[in-house]
């Protein structure tokens, strides 16, 4: 008897054991399916990631993207040589944006012009008066377009140095700038007919432009108001003759005011008094007027605003940024100040304003400035 219970009691626990190794065995492997689900998933979460999302997969797609960008040239113009040529290659960081933005606004440019409603505010012919305002580095191969109150000195500076007339920026005296006799830069309307038309062809061509009015206003200050050049006869003699016949009131006895200035040059008669300045007047006449865009094709065209970019590149496509650097801008001067220019025209009746924004209307449009809020309201 005694030997049943004890064999009973053999089987009960070997019975129980093995359930349990069963049981350990069960949940073994349940952990080991969850496991390797949890292997599998993180696989196909890996392989299929979202290519927009952010993470290590993303490299080589941002390679890729910087890739094609730096193989995106200027557009050719015609007739236009090899070595003038911008590979993109040596750009880096805004300067990789930078072949774009100069397709964008030669594309613009090219647009307005075909815009037959805007044809007498975009089209001037190719006369002297232009063909003066472009200098000439032959050595490289670079005709330069002024056009002032845009920072022009600096780019004179930068063509003196290429001429060979001076060996660096630093040793030019200011008074030589702009002395045409003395600085050795030769204008294009110093040519003949055949070499003016060759030059046209063949070489890099470009020239700076700035929000419209805001250049306005830094000639009216330059010239009218602080004069550091001392150039007597914008005070003596053009200012004068603005004031007899644009002030409303001639018991006024104080200097030029921006209020007489602007009914000058909204004026549709203003040419009268243009012919009696002589090329005085280059400092405000439309960049249309200096330099003739729609005729003349040119390889770029820098904007004041984003000079600290577009200097250097305007350099690399000429192929001259190994031989001279665009001298250093101060901080700020470039940004576009709209404080100031609204402060300008806050006493300008709208009447004057938008006779004003009608004569610089295709200065505006061509190069991708927006009409003034202060017109809008």
């Amino acid at each position: 008897m005694l030997y049943v219970r004890t064999l009973r009691s053999a089987n009960f626990i070997w019975l129980t054991s093995d359930n349990m190794h069963h049981q350990w065995l069960l949940l073994a492997a349940c952990f080991w399916v969850i496991f390797m689900f949890m292997v599998a998933s993180k696989f196909i979460t890996l392989t299929f990631k979202d290519p927009d999302g952010y993470g290590a997969k993303q490299e080589p797609l941002i390679l890729t993207a910087v890739t094609k960008v730096e193989e995106v040239h200027l557009p050719e113009e015609k007739h236009w040589p090899e070595e003038f040529q911008p590979t993109g290659k040596a750009f880096t960081g805004n300067l990789i944006r930078q072949p774009l933005v100069h397709m964008e606004r030669l594309e613009l440019l090219r647009n307005v012009c075909r815009d037959a409603a805007l044809r007498d505010l975009s089209h001037t012919a190719v006369s002297k008066f232009v063909l003066d305002r472009i200098f000439v580095c032959d050595k490289h191969k670079i005709l330069f377009c002024q056009t002032p109150k845009v920072g022009n000195t600096q780019w004179k500076k930068v063509l003196i140095v290429l001429n060979g007339a001076f060996s660096s920026i630093e040793e030019i005296p200011e008074n030589i700038v702009h002395d045409h006799e003395k600085n050795g830069l030769p204008r294009l309307s110093s040519f003949s007919d055949s070499e003016i038309k060759k030059r046209l062809n063949l070489y890099f061509k470009f020239f700076i432009v700035r929000d419209p009015f805001e250049r306005l206003i830094s000639a009216f200050k330059d010239k009218f108001v602080h004069n550091p050049r001392f150039e007597p006869w914008y005070r003596h003699e053009i200012a004068p003759g603005i004031i007899r016949k644009y002030r409303k009131n001639r018991t006024e006895t104080k200097g030029l005011q921006f209020e007489d200035f602007v009914r000058y040059l909204g004026d549709p008669n203003h040419r009268w008094l243009d012919v009696q300045f002589g090329d005085h007047i280059i400092h405000w006449v439309t960049y249309v007027e200096l330099c003739a865009p729609c005729e003349i094709t040119y390889s770029v065209i820098g904007h004041h605003e984003t000079l600290e970019d577009d200097a250097p590149y305007i350099l690399k496509a000429a192929g001259i940024d190994h031989l001279v650097s665009y001298p250093t801008i101060p901080p700020g001067i470039t940004v576009y100040n709209r404080t100031k220019v609204e402060r300008y025209f806050s006493g300008i009746s709208k009447r004057d304003i938008r006779r004003l924004y009608a004569r610089f209307e295709g200065d505006f449009k061509l190069f991708g400035y927006r009409e003034p809020d202060f017109l809008l309201n």
